[in-house]
């Protein structure tokens, strides 16, 4: 059997696909971090908690009323960038000249109302989540057997990655929206309207929060609070990355994955801090991220 450094190489290859898999919700999470960040200059700690919501609305459009995973990839965005919009309005349109701490404490404070009304519902048991059946088989890839959905789950992820930063930064309407956020009354003199385009920008960043809840109700246990530990993860990818950095964060969020699986094979009790230890690394060396710009 093929070594490297006297580790199998199936098991090395095995957990370099299953940390894509990871990366793959790391980098559509940490977009959504970094565009509302970047155009909206919030830190969103609420994103973990809409993660959760796609995942339950998910589950609960399958048991209650029978809608398909398929369909609720389109409606669990959608009613999530709804919420997005009652919060932008209600709340962070109020906030955006002052300190990036309060819509940190205020986003957080979201977190923490969300989490708590549909944990006093559904408890903190998981709820299972069937795999779509034309994706429940598997895939004999030689050194492993890959299920079919995890595949999906990276091709899915990359597709939604990379379509939102060709929208962002190669189309009129990217150039708008970095513009709003640099000059709003230059946009607005050329009759955009800047506040509704901020709105739907952070309605925008929380679809893609509730999409990845929908990619991972099949994978992971839905439940309250399965949005806690990999938010946490999340924000150091975003941080590492550059805040605001949308390349940044598709492509660290993915590496990031890659690094945490190789590291359960060479050294599996840093597999969980990993991340933690890169980004102190890099806040060290270079303090605006590995992709943001130094001011």
């Amino acid at each position: 059997m093929t070594t490297v450094f006297g580790f199998p190489v199936q098991a090395l290859l095995s957990q370099l696909l299953l940390g894509l898999v990871n990366g793959s919700f790391y980098a559509i999470l940490s977009l959504g971090l970094a565009v509302i960040f970047g155009l909206l200059n919030v830190i969103n700690f609420a994103h973990g908690a809409l993660f959760m919501v796609g995942a339950v609305f998910s589950w609960m459009a399958m048991s209650y009323f029978g809608i398909s995973y398929w369909a609720m990839l389109a409606v669990a965005p959608l009613i999530v960038g709804l919420l997005g919009v009652l919060i932008e309005r209600l709340f962070l349109r109020w906030i955006y000249k002052l300190d990036h701490l309060y819509g940190l404490l205020l986003t957080l404070g979201l977190t923490l109302l969300i989490e708590g009304a549909f944990r006093s519902v559904y408890g903190v048991s998981g709820l299972s989540y069937d795999t779509p059946a034309a994706l429940a088989s598997a895939s004999d890839l030689g050194f492993m057997v890959l299920p079919n959905y995890r595949a999906w789950v990276v091709v899915a992820s990359l597709a939604v990655c990379f379509a939102t930063w060709y929208a962002i930064e190669k189309t009129r309407l990217g150039a708008y929206l970095r513009a709003g956020t640099e000059n709003p009354r230059l946009v607005e003199a050329f009759g955009v309207n800047v506040p509704l385009m901020i709105t739907l920008t952070y309605a925008f960043g929380c679809g893609l929060a509730a999409f990845a809840g929908v990619l991972a109700a099949p994978v992971m246990q839905v439940s309250p609070l399965m949005g806690q530990n990999l938010i946490i993860v999340v924000f150091a990818v975003v941080v590492i990355g550059g805040m605001g950095s949308i390349m940044g964060a598709i492509l660290t969020g993915l590496g990031l994955g890659v690094i945490e699986g190789l590291t359960k094979v060479f050294y599996p009790e840093a597999s969980s801090s990993v991340v933690f230890v890169i980004m102190v690394i890099v806040l060290l060396v270079r303090p605006a991220g590995l992709f943001g710009k130094e001011k």
